[in-house]
């Protein structure tokens, strides 16, 4: 620990990086009764914390290290941090990305002068192509988070916090992906302010750090999501899972909704739009308010990145009022007659907002309605749910149904009578070009496209539903096919809004 916290004091990191401010959240504070201030390393030069890492690891190397240059696998923000340090130092950087990474963020890499070599679908099969490179060209390797002096430079953070905010602090929130930010915190905070807590923050789906410190070993997700592109790591660092198993004390488990909601209350704070990953820490700040019922301590989350794609913020404006508890989402079935839709409005729905409201004729005797509702909190939700219920209305509560959120609420009306032996599927197709003609080839000939929706959202990956139909019982070839394929899937074909809806 104490060579950890020396290489933190003795960092070179503000050669490249700069000291970022860490500033109040007055609307946030008064609203939830705390004292909320957020960490804005949004203000580095790349727009992320990886720069003090990347820098520091090669600040520290050699000269014969130096004169055979760097190289990473990456392609986010650690891509950049380690193009910008390359250039600040005058030594030659490749960095290996996926064929998938969106073109504005291979371009951010280039223009720090960086040699970027694209190569295979997923991170894991670009870093297996650095490390080929790195025997055929003698190259230094920098890992974006498992280094000794990768995790000492994202502990300057540490070091400024507690420079900034000498007086009361209760815990700081940190956005976890391989665990090099939060090990750097969390040894720092422990040694020189142990009463304060440092916790985590990961996505449900990408909780590589929460199931291996739960496991009490080091766990691999057999996949990870793909909204907080930033932290989705499917095995975190050994380094950085000894330091966290020691240190940190808790981690908070956040879904996409939340995120979303995290976003939007940085933005109101600040009027600056961090990336998903970037918002994790805000984002678990609030629900362990909420869980906890905290008032009056000081409470700090790290906005960790703001290279966020503006194609995405759609999406999150979409989904934001769910993670903010101020939409809920059903499917009503209302009788197929004159007056019964005025009168589930006047009756139930009352003063409250519809947000959205989605019907086609398909049946003469009962009409199947999709409909969003703004509500105050989750427990109005549920009271209007009971209410419903009381009232006589079958209803389904879709507020966390995925399948209902990312596709159905646009394709409502969608049902034929001609589809036989349909099933259905949600895919993550990469973003790149081909992906579609991937996915045909690898079912040619074994079933009929029978439904396909995708919208673009902004990310590395592309969500896509798509109903198969076949008569000739095919599954198990079918399921086959689409292992081979790669792409990472979800069978939606029991889940109830397609049976209502679709």
């Amino acid at each position: 620990m104490r060579k950890i916290i020396r290489q933190i004091l003795t960092s070179r990191v503000y050669e490249a990086a700069v000291e970022t401010s860490l500033d109040p959240a007055p609307a946030l504070s008064a609203k939830y009764n705390n004292t909320i201030l957020l960490k804005r390393e949004d203000q580095q030069p790349v727009f992320s914390f990886k720069l003090r890492g990347a820098y520091n690891k090669i600040a520290n190397l050699s000269e014969n290290e130096l004169s055979r240059g760097v190289i990473a696998a990456s392609a986010g923000n650690h891509a950049q941090g380690v193009a910008f340090s390359a250039r600040k130092l005058g030594i030659k950087a490749m960095i290996v990305m996926p064929v998938t990474t969106p073109e504005i963020k291979i371009e951010a890499v280039k223009r720090f002068g960086a040699e970027v070599v694209l190569h295979g679908n997923s991170y894991s099969e670009a870093a297996e192509r650095a490390t080929q490179l790195i025997e055929e060209t003698g190259m230094t390797f920098v890992h974006p988070f498992d280094d000794e002096l990768v995790i000492a430079g994202q502990g300057t953070v540490a070091d400024e916090i507690l420079r900034q905010n000498p007086g009361r602090l209760d815990a700081v929130f940190v956005p976890v992906g391989g665990g090099g930010l939060i090990a750097g915190i969390a040894a720092y905070i422990k040694m020189l302010r142990p009463e304060v807590k440092v916790i985590g923050v990961e996505p449900e789906d990408s909780d590589g750090m929460a199931c291996s410190l739960e496991a009490g070993k080091l766990v691999s997700l057999p996949s990870v999501g793909i909204f907080a592109d930033g932290v989705a790591v499917k095995q975190v660092g050994r380094k950085t899972y000894n330091l966290c198993k020691e240190f940190v004390d808790d981690i908070v488990r956040v879904n996409t909704d939340e995120i979303c909601g995290g976003i939007k209350a940085i933005y109101q704070s600040t009027r600056s739009i961090v990336e998903p990953a970037g918002a994790l820490g805000i984002t678990g700040l609030l629900k362990y308010i909420r869980n906890s019922g905290c008032q009056g301590e000081t409470l700090v989350a790290i906005n960790s990145g703001a290279n966020m794609n503006f194609e995405r913020l759609r999406y999150v404006a979409e989904r934001t009022l769910v993670g903010d508890s101020q939409e809920a989402l059903f499917a009503v079935t209302i009788p197929e007659e004159p007056g019964s839709l005025k009168k589930f409005c006047h009756d139930l729905v009352g003063e409250r907002n519809i947000t959205e409201f989605n019907y086609r004729l398909s049946d003469r005797s009962k009409a199947h309605i999709f409909v969003g509702i703004s509500i105050t909190d989750s427990d109005e939700r549920e009271q209007f749910s009971n209410e419903l219920t009381a009232a006589g209305y079958i209803n389904i509560d879709l507020t966390d149904n995925e399948l209902a959120k990312t596709h159905i609420r646009y394709m409502v009306g969608g049902r034929s009578e001609e589809v036989k032996d349909e099933r259905l599927f949600r895919f993550w197709f990469p973003e790149t070009p081909g992906a579609l003609v991937r996915f045909l080839d690898a079912t040619k000939g074994r079933r009929n496209i029978s439904l396909f929706h995708y919208r673009m959202q902004g990310g590395d990956f592309g969500r896509v539903l798509i109903g198969l139909e076949s008569a000739n019982g095919d599954d198990r070839e079918l399921i086959r096919r689409l292992d081979e394929l790669g792409y990472t899937y979800f069978e939606e074909t029991d889940n109830p809004a397609y049976s209502l809806f679709l």
